[in-house]
């Protein structure tokens, strides 16, 4: 911890708080600008008056500085401040228009479209730049589509459709952050194909894949071996089932399918073995050796398609052999800031990237953890040994990587000690025969013993996995948990790992503080969700209703039980809502909620109202009724059209309440209606 540089690390703070206040703060670019630049000759005037009681004002204005860096920054990042950006354009959403098309990455493809991101070159003939998420409908045409192929097409630009239910994850919202803003939809016959040829490194290195992809399917590998290939060795896992994704998540080893800092560890120490003989160079130890790792490491990283994980792990690793050219002693920590600070100045979206945050704290808590786990006990045999050092690896990052993993997932792998421990040992030897199979399928000199040897050691990894995966009572799933439990489950192994190492009364106060802002967040919690709610959800040729009663839930529908316990929609708001009692009634006609009545009018089209007067009225399954003649007879505060209901009959229903002056609500347009008790 000697080497421990904190000035790097305050920096990096301040860039992320800078960072943060710029992603949820609206300020413009000029007004910021005009800070930095303020800040910036207060911080020259300090250091020329060089007097020692300034010193600490010169620091106070350096993380002032960092913070408006990480501001602008942010800023910056969003595209929309370009003028020739499409949205700044007087582009008509509502028409069919021109556009000229470059594909830029592949995305998962779902049921019936294959998915990618396009930048645009020209609109009706004129330059603009942006982002678009492109929908292919699948056929054999679109197959062939590559990275840096330009497309002509004549298509409507559709804002991608919000969240319609509470606490539904919000794609809009995501990809707004990563600048896009529109998606489009096209078939064969609203494309022209106008160049196919690799003009970027994205391209060249998706040719290489594509190549790579066509050698070993004439090696009559399977698709899921192939899947598993393209996961493990070239970053690209879109074509991987969903079964056996879910098995991945299941068993707690997702983070083997995507290259990261596992991956190009092993692949560093590969090299670094191969490289051994230059040592007898004059400069072949710490100038020719580093260089030469630092290339392939990028390149194999380009291959790889330049994902966020594979980017920071070549980054970090890169840096270290950079103090390997330099001679100077290595600090993981400062390794694994100054990496995170290049690329978050770089591109400061990969602060909010799930797969960014969790790399970090798991290496973070392998450096600080396993150490401490691992001195607890010392094996005399050296095979014990090492898979006693993976154990406390795989503990310790899990341990780190824990809080934010329940946040995000809502769930925890109880068996991710086992399935880590068998894996982790075999990993290098999976990636070390991969490379070879690759290498020998590109130069047509692959044996056919070889290849089966490696699709049985590839389905074997698949098999064990999806062994581990059907033991799900150890897999804890749909656990609540909030960001105030986040920071109170950090600060909480922050102050055992302090106590740990201090054993002092300062480490006993900290840990005992930590255990009472922890019952301060589980008292605010179940405080905060002390309410009760009436939710209508939005579900395709289905009704729901819910009533949330503080951590009870009773839910009323006309689906099967199957159905509505894996109803994603209602996972999420029972997890969310810290709601630990689920129970399911049949439809009612009639419902009381804080003093208000909800009327149900069902395809039917029947209603009595003599002993009651409703305020709200749900149409549900299509009711061929009069509204006209219900809303004179009722007067109701409210209609609400659930997504049962035919998509003419709630246009029309809409047009009523409009010309009735009654307020409308369609599920499906505005998403779910939800009413909060007082």
């Amino acid at each position: 911890m000697k080497l421990l540089n904190f000035n790097i690390i305050i920096l990096t703070i301040c860039l992320i708080i800078g960072i943060c206040l710029g992603f949820y703060f609206e300020i413009s670019l000029t007004i910021l600008l005009s800070v930095f630049g303020i800040l910036l000759v207060g911080l020259l005037t300090v250091h020329i008056l060089k007097r020692t009681y300034a010193s600490r004002t010169f620091g106070v204005f350096a993380l002032l500085i960092f913070i408006s860096i990480g501001f602008i920054r942010s800023k910056l990042y969003d595209d929309t401040h370009q003028k020739s950006h499409y949205t700044n354009s007087d582009i008509n959403y509502e028409v069919y228009q021109d556009f000229t098309l470059r594909i830029k990455e592949r995305l998962k493809p779902d049921n019936y479209n294959y998915k990618f991101i396009a930048v645009i070159e020209s609109l009706n003939n004129k330059s603009v730049s942006g982002k678009l998420l492109i929908n292919f409908k699948k056929d054999s045409i679109f197959e062939t589509i590559k990275i840096d192929d330009i497309l002509f097409a004549n298509t409507q630009l559709l804002e991608v459709v919000k969240p319609k239910n509470p606490n539904q994850f919000d794609y809009n919202g995501y990809l707004k952050e990563r600048n896009i803003y529109h998606q489009a939809y096209l078939n064969s016959s609203e494309i022209i194909l106008l160049k196919s040829t690799p003009t970027s490194v994205y391209g060249y290195a998706d040719a290489f894949r594509n190549k790579v992809n066509i050698k070993l399917k004439q090696q009559n590998f399977s698709s899921e071996t192939l899947s598993i290939i393209n996961a493990l060795l070239l970053g690209q896992r879109q074509d991987i089932s969903e079964e056996t994704y879910n098995n991945y998540v299941n068993a707690g080893t997702i983070h083997i399918l995507a290259v990261s800092g596992l991956h190009v560890g092993i692949i560093y120490l590969i090299l670094s073995f191969l490289l051994k003989p230059l040592h007898r160079l004059r400069h072949g130890k710490f100038f020719i050796k580093p260089i030469l790792i630092i290339l392939i490491l990028w390149a194999f990283a380009f291959i790889a398609g330049l994902s966020p994980s594979v980017t920071r792990a070549v980054t970090m690793f890169s840096i270290i052999a950079f103090a390997d050219f330099y001679k100077r002693p290595k600090n993981i920590i400062n390794t694994l800031v100054i990496s995170a600070f290049i690329l978050l100045l770089i591109k400061p979206i990969y602060l909010f990237d799930v797969g960014f945050q969790m790399s970090y704290l798991a290496v973070l808590a392998i450096v600080t953890i396993q150490p401490l786990i691992y001195k607890l006990w010392q094996p005399r045999f050296w095979l014990i040994d090492k898979f006693w050092q993976i154990f406390t690896v795989t503990l310790a990052a899990q341990a780190g990587v824990a809080p934010i993993s329940l946040f995000y997932f809502h769930q925890f792998p109880g068996l991710f000690f086992l399935s880590n421990l068998v894996i982790i040992p075999f990993l290098g030897l999976i990636l070390g025969f991969g490379i070879l199979i690759i290498f020998l399928s590109l130069l047509d000199l692959l044996p056919e013993f070889l290849a089966k040897a490696f699709n049985t050691v590839i389905e074997s990894l698949n098999g064990f996995i999806a062994w581990v995966a059907q033991f799900e009572n150890f897999l804890l799933r749909d656990i609540s948990f909030s960001i105030y439990h986040i920071f109170a489950s950090y600060l909480f192994i922050t102050s055992l790992i302090y106590l740990w190492k201090q054993k002092s009364l300062k480490a006993l106060q900290f840990s005992l503080i930590s255990i009472l802002a922890f019952s301060v967040v589980l008292i605010y919690t179940k405080n905060k969700n002390n309410y009760s709610e009436f939710v209508i959800f939005n579900k395709t040729r289905a009704t729901i209703i819910s009533e949330k009663s503080n951590s009870s839930l009773l839910l009323f529908h006309n689906l099967d039980t199957d159905e509505i316990n894996k109803n994603k929609s209602i996972k999420n708001y029972a997890v969310a809502n810290f709601t630990s009692e689920v129970s399911n009634k049949k439809l009612s006609t009639v419902y009381k909620f804080d003093d208000e009545i909800f009327l149900i009018v069902d395809s039917l089209g029947v209603y009595e109202i003599k002993s009651f007067q409703p305020s709200y009225i749900l149409l549900k399954d299509s009711p061929k009724i009069n509204l006209n003649r219900l809303i004179d007879s009722i007067k109701p505060q409210l209609i609400i059209a659930d997504a049962s209901n035919y998509k003419s009959y709630v246009k029309r229903w809409k047009a009523t309440c409009e010309h009735k002056n009654i307020p409308f609500h369609s599920t499906f347009e505005k998403g779910a209606f939800v009413l909060k008790s007082d």
